[in-house]
């Protein structure tokens, strides 16, 4: 059985969602073979998936929104960019119809590419769009500052429509009539916590906080005011080229060796950029959620009302974390207990749904 999942580049919350699917579909059916079809980088996908029966199959499969910075956008940038990617009647489609039939797909994944759900109809190869919100509704959002972008909409919506099958994952920005509503999507963490927290010296009892813009690298105005604040430990990734210890710091480089559930896991709060995947990994961790806002972006309005019901959250503007002002409402945070959801990770009503509609054989040993 072949599935290509077809992911948008677009951060790495897209491709995070995606591998949580594939890493649960191997345990539910362990005979699934895989290919990766994006422009996320490769090493992604081989840190994360861990499974064999996977190929990976560089191709630009979506546009998203480029970005400046990771709480910034460059919509004329876009508007570049998706002029030469629509419509999707353009060799684009083509050739990864043509790939995917070449690959002997039996299912086609999609997240949240609209190519890839144009291309597997063309190739009469069903499909499933998994999204909590999809590309013609973000760029609704954006109109009265870039109206051009209305031209991209009715054909985006007319691609995402294309869908055999439709998943959203909570938390979704505008709920539709569809095949399966889903608990969040996360990766599981494969290390207990006192491991990893022993593997980077951090005590047992020690505050351990995360900070993570998303998988974007990043550089902080001032590491000075955290390197005062010593009731806690705080471990940044993107911060630095190599490993790096400065007393109460760990910096991490943008490619590290640590797995990014078993970090949000192994901490007490995470504080970063309000994105999809890291929600939905402090959501199954039980850690608060100090979250910095994209303001002129459609999914941030959802996503903090989620945030703020379910995770403890407490909302950071983005130059009270610049500044360091975020540090004085640390504290308070810290005293929170983890509370773990008793609940299912969509990953799992995925796979399973996935694999119904298939009529494949599901493990028991899942």
């Amino acid at each position: 059985m072949k599935i290509s999942a077809v992911i948008s580049p677009h951060g790495f919350g897209h491709a995070s969602r995606a591998v949580a699917v594939l890493q649960m579909l191997h345990r539910t059916v362990p005979d699934c073979q895989f290919d990766v079809i994006t422009s996320v980088p490769k090493w992604f996908f081989e840190d994360s998936l861990k499974v064999e029966e996977f190929d990976y199959l560089p191709f630009e499969t979506d546009v998203g929104v480029v970005q400046i910075s990771p709480l910034v956008e460059d919509l004329p940038g876009t508007v570049d960019r998706l002029k030469s990617f629509l419509p999707l009647t353009n060799e684009k489609v083509f050739y990864l119809a043509k790939l995917l039939k070449e690959r002997k797909s039996d299912l086609v994944l999609c997240d949240i590419s609209p190519l890839g759900v144009a291309a597997a109809k063309l190739a009469n190869i069903p499909s499933v769009l998994e999204e909590n919100f999809t590309w013609d509704w973000i760029y609704e959002g954006y109109l009265e500052m870039e109206p051009r972008l209305g031209d991209f909409i009715p054909p985006l919506r007319e691609a995402f429509a294309m869908a055999d099958y439709h998943i959203q994952t909570d938390p979704v920005c505008e709920y539709k009539s569809i095949d399966l509503v889903t608990r969040p999507v996360s990766r599981l963490p494969r290390m207990p916590r006192d491991e990893l927290r022993q593997t980077l010296k951090v005590s047992p009892n020690q505050p351990l906080v995360l900070i993570t813009m998303g998988g974007i690298p990043h550089l902080l105005n001032s590491l000075q005011p955290l390197q005062n604040f010593s009731e806690a430990v705080f471990v940044i990734p993107g911060a630095s080229e190599q490993f790096e210890r400065r007393g109460n710091l760990i910096l991490l480089p943008h490619h590290h060796t640590f797995y990014h559930p078993d970090l949000v896991n192994a901490s007490d709060a995470v504080v970063g950029k309000l994105g999809y995947s890291t929600i939905a990994e402090a959501y199954h961790s039980g850690v608060p959620y100090l979250y910095i806002p994209r303001n002129h972006f459609r999914e941030t309005t959802p996503l903090a009302a989620f945030v703020e019901r379910e995770l403890e959250g407490v909302r950071v503007e983005e130059q009270d974390f610049i500044h360091g002002r975020w540090l004085d409402w640390l504290p308070s945070v810290l005293s929170l207990p983890k509370k773990q959801k008793e609940t299912i990770n969509g990953s799992q009503q995925v796979a399973q749904f996935i694999a119904e509609k298939l009529g494949l054989e599901i493990s028991r040993a899942q």
